[in-house]
């Protein structure tokens, strides 16, 4: 990437407490993928980036490079899906989201494709009832673009083939389970 800073948008897929103040944060970016950063003094009460950065919201960010990870000097939130953050079960289900994608994708890969997958189901989540349906349309979806599965061919049990390509289960697969049965 050239330049030493720059500016996308991009999904809170995790954050993760770092050191007193600071806080990792894993952001899947338009412009870049997947990128780690840090932003430092994030936890301090009076840090004006406090609130934007929210699992699951979609940020503008700018950041500048650094020699190990990435330092964020700017966020603004752009969505922060209030229609979504109102219901426990779709909470999760924005959660099965964001670590699904954090674990397959590797960092630095754009994909347009799969940033309006996220875009699309978390719209469709503001309204749907059957979170199961779309649950498991998501993961259908996301291997299909991913190419882990043929397109066009039905898959029956989404979550058994995306622990084959994770190689684990995810914390949330269970979670969603519970909550859109």
């Amino acid at each position: 990437m050239k330049g030493k800073s720059y500016q996308t948008e991009g999904f809170v897929l995790a954050k993760i407490d770092y050191g007193e103040a600071d806080r990792l944060l894993v952001i899947f970016t338009l412009k870049l993928g997947k990128v780690r950063l840090i932003a430092k003094g994030i936890r301090k009460l009076q840090s004006r980036k406090r609130g934007h950065i929210e699992v699951f919201n979609l940020v503008k960010i700018q950041a500048h490079r650094g020699r190990n990870l990435d330092i964020l000097t700017e966020a603004e939130v752009v969505d922060h899906f209030p229609e979504i953050r109102v219901s426990l079960k779709k909470i999760s289900l924005a959660y099965y989201f964001m670590e699904v994608v954090g674990r397959i994708i590797h960092d630095e890969e754009p994909n347009e494709d799969l940033f309006k997958l996220i875009l699309d189901n978390l719209n469709n989540l503001k309204c749907t009832v059957n979170l199961k349906k779309l649950r498991l349309a998501f993961t259908t979806d996301l291997l299909t673009l991913l190419g882990f599965w043929p397109k066009g061919v039905l898959l029956n049990d989404p979550d058994i083939k995306l622990q084959e390509v994770l190689e684990r289960e995810l914390s949330t697969v269970r979670v969603g389970r519970r909550l859109s049965s």
